[in-house]
Order: structure tokens, then sequence, then C-alpha cells
């Protein structure tokens, strides 16, 4: 059938990712006499721009009639920046709406998302998911979406997911030639938990350093592990995911739309089900942590959110790399900064962090040792007092001994420790019901001195800590949370001075190496 051209604004729906934030973008189109153009407005990136010729190659390559005329695009609204080739298909949509090739009917209630390849293929974009989400959250009724992003699509409910292979599919629906198949769960899809090859029964010996593994993760603490190589420091933080909870609902979906955003799901299981573990170079830069860029996505910061990042080799980062990390270790968020406004990203992680003691590895050991005290000083000197309040366990690991490698006891598994430590986040989870937070390292303070109560001798230990090993506020009251963590794995309401003891052991290291 033959149609008319009917020259007018054709306009429909997309989204734009802005950090983590997902804003509707109008994508309008107008089509006039003239001489033939493809003229495009609107804050765009250079991606964006190039879109004209994929467009119009695109249109022509699918076998629809695309006259030589005067066409303008408009992606509003105009103050927000848009990036990424996502918006080649809605921009295609609102040509053909303006041309009259499509049928009037609106599509206020209906987001449009995709690439195009010259051929006319729709191609698998990033971000998805949190669009659908908030496009779920916003009242759209049905999304469009490549056919390479369809795991994504099925993991939101309650909105209609259309998927497209290329542009003629998308054409014939719009036209009403034919429909687009719902996004459906492939059978060859697996969203099941993945299960480690790695386990703390592999570790012989080292009881103290298994403690500390423990405590850290029933009360979400950040951990550092300082010892000579080879004492088995990066093979415990390594068999940390194997002591975490399961992830809740909520938190699958909010660790898999970050994922999402940086295009880094894996097809066979988009949601994400397994804590993260974001093991991070000593060359890392401040960027690569914390996000960045023009238009910052998110760093590895934000990709251990709700697991752990672990920092091998401690003292050999940047000190301002280092340093970086102090803000989203206490308000568990990173906000960037650009002169086009402001960018949020979450960093609720577990901070798992391990350093030689010097240079060689062996201080204070003597008869080891081969670095200077300047040396040392230097070494050490990379952490800051600042950064070293924030690790509420300090750990220091032994070589292990000949006879603890010959003696072949079963040691306990991963799953034990497990066990005790999901009991200790039960505890938690009911006593901070209905608040933010669901662990005592992230209690604000307020709640943390009606959840604790120390007896007169309590009082006279913790005294006596603060005053002998230097204690800063910020580390008197990380003890008393690490203290709290304790007496939840013993399932005691009221901390002992036993609970105590320990917890103040973890901070002792500081006086020993920094002399703090």
């Amino acid at each position: 059938m033959e149609r008319g051209y009917i020259m007018s604004v054709g306009t429909v729906l997309s989204a734009a990712i802005i950090g983590m934030r997902v804003e509707f973008i109008r994508v309008e189109a107008d089509v006039s006499g003239g001489l033939p153009g493809f003229h495009m407005v609107g804050y765009l990136s250079s991606e964006v721009k190039e879109a004209s010729e994929r467009v119009k190659t695109a249109i022509k390559n699918s076998k629809i009639e695309f006259p030589a005329k005067k066409v303008v695009i408009n992606l509003s609204p105009a103050h927000v920046r848009k990036r990424g080739a996502s918006f080649d298909l809605p921009i295609a949509v609102a040509v053909l709406l303006a041309l009259g090739q499509v049928g009037g009917r609106k599509y206020s209630d209906t987001v449009f998302i995709g690439e195009l390849g010259l051929d006319g293929s729709i191609k698998k974009v990033h971000g998805v998911l949190p669009i659908l989400i908030e496009a779920k959250k916003s009242g759209v009724k049905t999304c469009i979406i490549p056919k390479g992003n369809e795991a994504e699509g099925v993991l939101v409910e309650d909105i209609e997911v259309l998927t497209a292979s290329n542009l003629w599919e998308v054409y014939a629906y719009l036209t009403g030639e034919k429909t687009l198949n719902q996004a459906v769960q492939r059978k060859n899809l697996n969203n099941s938990t993945k299960q480690s090859k790695v386990d703390f029964s592999e570790i012989q010996g080292q009881v103290f350093l298994k403690r500390a593994a423990e405590v850290a993760v029933a009360g979400g603490h950040n951990l550092l592990l300082i010892g000579p190589p080879g004492s088995g420091k990066s093979m415990a933080a390594q068999r940390i995911p194997t002591i975490l909870p399961s992830l809740t609902k909520e938190e699958s979906i909010e660790i898999t739309k970050i994922y999402s955003i940086l295009g880094m799901l894996e097809e066979t299981h988009p949601l994400i089900l397994n804590r993260p573990f974001r093991s991070v170079h000593h060359t890392a830069t401040r960027t690569a942590l914390t996000g960045g860029g023009n238009i910052p996505t998110p760093g590895e910061i934000s990709l251990s959110h709700g697991g752990v990042l672990f920092l091998d080799e401690l003292s050999e980062f940047s000190k301002s790399v280092l340093e970086v990390l102090r803000e989203p270790l206490e308000e568990q968020q990173i906000r960037i900064s650009r002169s086009h406004g402001s960018y949020l990203f979450p960093a609720d992680f577990m901070l798992v962090a391990a350093m030689n003691p010097c240079l060689c590895g062996y201080y204070p050991d003597i008869n080891k040792c081969t670095c200077s005290t300047g040396q040392i000083q230097n070494y050490l000197g990379k952490i800051s007092q600042p950064f070293l309040d924030r690790m509420d366990i300090c750990v220091e690991v032994p070589q292990v001994e000949y006879e603890s490698l010959q003696q072949k006891r079963e040691e306990e598994s991963s799953k034990e420790i497990r066990k005790r430590v999901c009991q200790a986040r039960e505890i938690q989870r009911k006593r901070y019901k209905g608040e933010n937070y669901v662990v005592n390292a992230r209690v604000d303070l307020k709640k943390l001195e009606s959840c604790i109560h120390l007896g007169e001798q309590e009082e006279k230990l913790m005294k006596q800590a603060f005053t002998s090993l230097h204690f800063t506020a910020r580390t008197y009251t990380k003890v008393l949370r690490v203290a709290r963590t304790i007496a939840d794995l013993d399932a005691c309401e009221e901390i002992k001075t036993k609970h105590l003891r320990e917890a103040i052991s973890y901070r002792s290291i500081d006086k020993k190496y920094w002399g703090k």
C-alpha cells in the first residue's frame, strides 16, 4: 500500500542514563521541504550526532522509502547531555512518524531503545535494566528493546517489554502489519548462584585470621591484613565471598543495574545473585576507583556495591588514590561534580586490604628484614591515620608454621562459618528493622548508643584502651561496633568484657607498626 508523506512533527519517547539516574528524552523529528539534510540538536555527544548517517542508511536498507527532505531532529530536554547509540531506533521511528510512513497513533506511553546497524539490524545497548525499572515507576506501558537485551527485559515485571531484531520488524509493528515478540525467559538462561571453587577449609592454621574474617563479615566491617609474603592474606581475602550472606531480591536488582549501565552483564545469567568481589591492582587510578569521565560512569567502588572491594599490596597504591576512599567508606556513596551537574553513585561495600609490613615484607623480624628504619617509615607512612581509623579490624598475619601444614587436620568449612555469620546478621536485621542499615558497621551513632550498655568493668577496660592505644573518637566508635558484632556472634544481648577485649585486640596493631 502506497503511503503519502504528511509533513508533521513525529515524537517518541526514549531515555538517557545520567550517572545512575534515568532521564526520559523526547525525540522529535520535523520533515519539511528545502535542501535535503539531516540536522540534529539537543546537547549531543559525538556518537549521538553520528546517528544521522546510521539512521538514514538503516531506513534505506530496510526497504523503507526515505525521500530527499530536510529533517531536523531535536532531543529534549536540551540541558541533559545525551550520549551513546541507544537513540538510533527512537530517531528512526520519529522520522517515520513525521513522514507519515506509519500510523498516527501516539507513542507517549512507549519507550524505544536501540542502536541501528547500517543493514537495519538493532544492536544490543547498555543500561536497559535501569531504564525499564524507571519506565515501570513512571507508568510507561510498553518498552521496545533490542533482541540482544531480552535477558534483561524479563527481569522487570508488570510492564510490556517487546523485542526486535531489525528496523523492519519495528516498522511492521507500527503499521499494524505484524506484532513484536514479548521478552521471554530463555530455556538456557541460568540465574542460579555460582558455586565457589575456594573454601576456608583450605587454609591450614591461621585461626586468628579466620576469626577476624568471620567477625568482619558478620558486621560488615572493613578489614586490614598485614604480614609477611606467603602468610595467607590474599588467600583468606579471596575466600571472604564464600561466607557472605545471600543477596536479597532488592539488592540483586540494584547491583545488576550498575553492571547493566557498564555493559558487564553475562548473557547466560544477567541477574547477579552473587555478591561482587572486586580485586583492584595497585596501579589503579582515582578515576578507576570512583568512576569519572565527562559524563561520569561507575568505577570499581560502585562495582563492589553490596560486596567486597579487595586492595592487595595496599601500601603500593598511590596515597591520593587511598585518600579518595575515605568519603565513600563513611557515606556509602560517591558524589562526583561536573560543571553541568552532580552525579551520585552507590558505594556500600566492605573494604578488605592486605599489605606487607615493609618493602622486603619481614619487618619486625630483624633476622630476615633487610630494610632500613627510613625505608620502613616511608613504606608504612603511605597509610594515613585517617585511613587507618576507617579500618574497623586490623589483623597481623604471621608466617604459617611448618607443623600446621603437615598436620593436615580438618579445618572448618566456609559453610559452617557462613551459618554463624547469617545468624549474627539476622540478629542485626531484627534490631535495626525499619532502618536504612542492616549491619553494625553502618548503624548511626544515636542508634549505636541505644544498643550498647557497658557495665562498670567494661567501661574501665574501654577507658584504659582509649588512653594506652591513643584511640581517636572514630576508632573508639569502631571498637564498639566490632564488640557489638562479636556479642551478636555469641547471641549475647549485652557486650561483655571478653567481647571488648577481642575488639580492642583488632586495634593494637596500629601502635605496633605505626606507633599511633
